[in-house]
């Protein structure tokens, strides 16, 4: 359900003594993944306790914005709170204040509770007769150090991949990010990195990042579900982002940003002799500024877990130097009531660019009526001069009717709405899973600017069903329904299966 409570949860405890208190104590109480209470069978408990190795209680202090000596901060308690649950390896995090007696002095007491982070992948999807799957293996708690390793080899219509990924989010002490990712593509390769010190928290004063990307892939443009054009691309891509904060405090941030990159990037016809190589340099600079605004709900995207919405108010400016000046910009809005919220986020970049591209969206979620979660969606976007294949092609982003397959909606132009009633009928079945039922609709598309709006909408209902034991909860769904509009080619009534939509 949607809580309603304001940021400062902790009310019976956070009196006006508070204000002038430090922190004496740090206690920390890690459960494993189930519990004697829990209600799985005991064999399944203890196969899973014993097989898993433990979040370490360093991991957690670490991602702490609280340290003994300090004041006491409602709003960092809170903060504390969600960076734990953004690690991505419990599956239950409760950060509160105690005093051992009254008249004691102040304790940070922090309950935490491990998911289960070793993740055969053996997935399956199949979407308007397009079928993909993966077999691999995820650690996303890898010694029990909230460190990410994975290997996973999958096939979609397009090509097979082999994926390698490793994230460390305090890689050389206590902030600084490591991620890697590299793909064996069965028609090309392409790696990525990412390295430094992000901005951890609200009132951090300072970030540093450096990272950098290289391909050599084959790229495919699609129109009304054809293939219209291959070719292949090469880039190799460094770069440096950074920015410091001004009027630093844990309710909202002013940050100046700016980034330098170099890029070497090309796209030409397979078998091109020699293959072009051009050179740029892009200087990027802005302001970030913003007030920080979240909300706990739960049956939400998952199940007998708590999630974090960001419904923070912010914007985000700045000019692009390239081949000329251009613009690069987000925004973020919403409204917030007792059980529910409207988010609005808009992003655009170009000017000088290579190309434009434009895109916005709303959100309505309301929790009025219990064991219900109502989400209406709408967005749209818009393109020019897109690199190849950079088209929209909402079907690999999640962001298109479900009931339709990959490349049936390509091109410049995208709209998607949906409606949607998340039914919840079992939060923790065997301990062991969520179920729920979804009745929907849906309609959207891509098309090219040169062609009329292409779109297809699909009504039906779906089964939800995720894990609660897992480290994330992301439910998967299977849909049936009624197919229809221009986009439409085959059957009118179809199924499919495959992750579930996430807000």
């Amino acid at each position: 359900m949607l809580t309603a409570q304001p940021l400062h949860r902790l009310s019976a405890q956070t009196d006006s003594a508070h204000a002038i208190q430090t922190i004496d104590t740090i206690i920390i109480q890690n459960g494993n993944i189930f519990e004697r209470e829990d209600a799985a069978p005991d064999w399944v408990a203890n196969l899973a306790n014993g097989l898993h190795l433990r979040t370490r209680q360093w991991v957690i202090r670490r991602r702490l914005l609280l340290n003994p000596g300090d004041p006491f901060d409602p709003a960092r308690l809170e903060e504390s709170e969600r960076a734990l649950r953004t690690l991505g390896v419990f599956r239950s995090v409760r950060v509160d204040t105690t005093r051992t007696q009254p008249g004691a002095n102040l304790a940070v007491r922090v309950v935490t509770a491990d998911g289960w982070s070793t993740q055969p992948q053996a997935s399956y999807a199949s979407v308007g007769g397009d079928k993909t799957w993966e077999v691999g293996l995820i650690e996303r708690n890898f010694l029990g150090t909230a460190t990410e390793v994975a290997l996973v080899y999958g096939k979609n219509p397009d090509r097979t991949h082999l994926d390698f990924a490793f994230i460390n989010p305090h890689f050389v002490g206590r902030r600084t990010l490591l991620q890697t990712k590299y793909a064996a593509l069965s028609d090309g390769n392409k790696g990525e990195w990412l390295f430094g010190l992000p901005f951890h928290e609200t009132a951090a004063p300072r970030s540093i990042m450096t990272y950098g990307q290289t391909a050599d892939e084959r790229v495919l443009s699609f129109r009304d579900d054809s293939l219209i054009l291959t070719q292949w691309h090469r880039v190799l891509r460094v770069g440096i982002t950074g920015g410091i904060a001004f009027h630093l405090n844990s309710h909202s941030y002013n940050r100046l940003w700016a980034e330098w990159e170099w890029r070497r990037e090309d796209f030409a016809d397979s078998g091109t002799t020699p293959f072009p190589r051009s050179l740029f340099t892009t200087v990027r600079a802005g302001i970030d500024v913003g007030t920080v605004r979240f909300r706990v709900l739960e049956h939400f995207n998952s199940y007998a877990r708590r999630e974090d919405v960001d419904l923070s108010t912010g914007l985000r400016i700045g000019a692009v130097i390239e081949s000329g000046v251009g613009y690069d910009a987000h925004a973020q809005t919403s409204a917030v009531w007792k059980k529910g919220f409207m988010m609005v986020q808009a992003d655009a970049t170009g000017g000088g660019l290579d190309s434009t591209r434009t895109r916005a969206g709303v959100t309505l979620v309301s929790q009025n009526i219990n064991h219900h979660t109502l989400i209406a969606h709408g967005e749209a976007g818009l393109l020019t001069n897109p690199k190849p294949g950079r088209e929209f092609d909402p079907w690999l982003e999640q962001r298109s009717p479900r009931l339709f397959g990959i490349h049936d909606f390509t091109g410049t132009r995208m709209t998607w709405f949906v409606l949607e009633d998340r039914i919840l009928v079992a939060d923790d079945v065997l301990g062991l899973m969520g179920l729920g039922m979804a009745p929907f609709v849906d309609y959207g598309g891509a098309w090219y600017a040169d062609e009329p709006a292409r779109q297809g909408g699909n009504a039906g209902v779906s089964l939800r069903f995720g894990p609660t034991r897992a480290v994330r909860g992301e439910a998967g769904e299977l849909a049936f329904g009624y197919r229809f509009g221009q986009g439409m080619k085959g059957k009118e009534w179809a199924l499919s299966l495959r992750k579930g939509f996430s807000f």
